[in-house]
């Protein structure tokens, strides 16, 4: 069913208004403070201020206070609409608001915001009528950072006041709970901690994989692979530099080049690419096709490069370099609803593995796009009719395709309540014209097959990020990198501890064995400390019996296990790939 996706315009109304109040505030507090722009953002708002005096964290709580003040004041916000003379009149000791002014075409009127009477901004609105409105609300400044006026780092550093604000004190408890929650489960304190990854000055964005890491990344691909198999992909693998040429071609040099790598070869520009799709096309290219060939599905883990801002990297969400899972499908017009269909399908397969819950954005086109308006209305109404037929609910995100197509992307929501968009389709009206793809109708013809790109991890090193905040570093049974760790208790039961392990080992577990003369308690605690999901641990009595110890998660403890049973649990554990 379509939904339509609309933003909560009261809260943002209020989170704006609430700037307002902050920014009265922030004067009345400190008289030299020279106002900036203050606007809401997705959990609360924020200002920018520039001020001799740094605000440290020590001087939130009589910043807060004093906005309460205002609030309870119940003062009213009032709209005046002055001519462009009178602004720069009124803002001529603040060269920043002057600065937005003076870019205001002549002759413009100009739109101010009074809270209460003795305080005005610049602001072209809207807000709320009185501050009544937000009496019950939930705020909190939670950080003051640097941030250069309109992000140029040639221009002046400014202090950046962060809140939260939410429509209840709960919900705004909540929010912070759930960010204290995250930071523990933050992938880059546990990739450091579990030894699954590494970032290093030499190479920032360019993630490193440590053994750990490329166990798990290498399961995600083998799932994946396994998966696409048996949906009737083939695997190819496309060059990770290509020319301008091709570029140009795709329309990647017009609407990408920004963050696109290039160099100079023999005199000509080439390009690593961004994005598979272009390599992909000129596969089909490579021979010819006929309707018995289609549909065609071909599938890459493609290594691609981006061009990232220094200070928008971080861990591996955000990266220069990251493997995507693309495929690409070519298809005849007829086709289109049933592999969508599949597709959605696979996708639905993958993130129930993970306990993954999710929801479906329809994306139109955007105004930066490629392509006639008879095409993309085909290709929104394709879209559509698959999700309709799956009877799949979906909201409707205007303006947010790709350049050469509208998009159907997947929101998946984490353990604790956070979402990320990784799943996408996207139906593609224009490479193939671009490229001039053909294949044989039954008619004899030559015809235009429709391309359709998909992704399901969107990246490997992003999902994998995801994973180890969604599962805190506790890694599943069938993903972990350290499955069993078998503990000697003394010295003298080594030697069972070395059979042990070997066995495990040699049935294809990822086992490891501690002997070291240390205490059993300091053996387990680092044990745990790796989150390693099953521990073995062997003493005499063990030994005598020929059984096992073990201690699982949950609780799952148990003495005198027949190792050959234990064996079983975990085949059985891995192979339904429990959660």
């Amino acid at each position: 069913m379509e939904l339509k996706k609309e933003k909560d315009l009261e809260l943002e109304k209020a989170r704006h208004s609430l700037a307002h109040v902050l920014a009265k505030a922030l004067v009345e507090l400190y008289p030299n403070t020279k106002l900036t722009i203050g606007p809401a953002i997705e959990d609360g708002f924020y200002y920018d201020i520039d001020l001799d005096h740094s605000i440290t964290p020590d001087e939130f709580k009589s910043i807060e206070k004093k906005m309460q003040e205002i609030i309870n004041r119940g003062e009213e916000f009032k709209r005046e609409v002055i001519s462009k003379e009178k602004a720069l009149k009124l803002f001529a000791g603040n060269e920043y608001k002057t600065e937005i002014i003076n870019e205001l075409p002549d002759g413009e009127e100009v739109s101010i915001y009074y809270t209460g009477d003795n305080f005005f901004d610049l602001c072209r609105g809207p807000h709320i009528d009185s501050t009544k409105r937000v009496q019950n609300y939930g705020f909190k400044i939670h950080s003051v950072n640097g941030a250069y006026w309109r992000g140029d780092e040639k221009n002046k550093m400014l202090q950046r006041v962060y809140c939260y604000a939410f429509k209840t004190k709960k919900e705004l408890a909540d929010h912070i709970a759930m960010l204290q929650e995250a930071k523990k489960r933050d992938h880059r304190k546990l990739g450091k901690e579990l030894k699954l990854f590494m970032i290093s000055p030499e190479g920032p964005g360019f993630p490193f994989f440590l053994p750990n890491g490329m166990i798990v990344k290498n399961i995600l691909i083998d799932f994946w692979r396994q998966l696409h198999r048996k949906a009737g992909y083939k695997e190819i693998q496309t060059p990770i530099m290509l020319s301008r040429h091709l570029w140009e071609t795709s329309g990647h040099w017009d609407h990408y080049k920004a963050n696109m790598y290039t160099t100079v070869i023999d005199e000509v520009d080439f390009a690593i690419k961004p994005m598979n799709c272009p390599g992909g096309v000129l596969v089909y290219k490579s021979e010819p096709h006929s309707y018995r060939d289609l549909p065609l599905r071909v599938g890459e883990l493609g290594l691609v490069h981006r061009h990232e801002k220094s200070g928008e990297l971080g861990g591996l969400m955000r990266v220069r370099a990251f493997t995507q899972d693309d495929a690409h499908i070519f298809m005849t017009p007829e086709q289109i609803k049933d592999e969508i269909k599949g597709v959605v399908e696979l996708i639905d397969k993958v993130y129930r593995v993970f306990n993954f819950n999710y929801h479906v954005e329809l994306s139109t086109r955007p105004e930066n796009s490629i392509g006639s308006d008879e095409d993309w209305e085909r290709a929104t109404q394709g879209l559509k009719d698959a999700l309709d037929e799956i009877g799949r609910d979906y909201v409707i995100n205007e303006g947010d395709g790709a350049f050469y197509g509208p998009k159907i992307d997947f929101h998946l929501t984490d353990a604790i309540g956070r979402t990320w968009q990784c799943g996408t389709i996207q139906l593609d009206f224009q490479l193939p014209q671009r490229f001039d793809l053909e294949y044989t109708g039954d008619d004899g013809e030559k015809h235009r097959p429709i391309m359709l790109h998909r992704v399901i991890y969107g990246s490997l090193e992003r999902m994998m990020g995801i994973l180890i905040e969604h599962f805190a570093g506790a890694f599943p049974l069938w993903l972990a990198p350290e499955q069993v760790r078998v503990l000697s208790l003394t010295e003298r039961n080594n030697s069972y501890a070395e059979e042990i392990k070997k066995q495990l080992f040699d049935l294809g577990f990822r086992a490891e064995v501690d002997t070291r003369n240390e205490k059993i308690g300091y053996k387990i605690r680092e044990a745990l400390s790796m989150k390693v999901p099953y521990l073995i641990i062997v003493g005499d009595e063990e030994e005598n019996s020929r059984t096992i110890s073990i201690r699982g998660r949950g609780n799952k403890n148990k003495t005198g296990l027949n190792l050959q049973d234990f064996i079983e649990r975990l085949k059985n554990e891995i192979n339904s790939k429990k959660i």
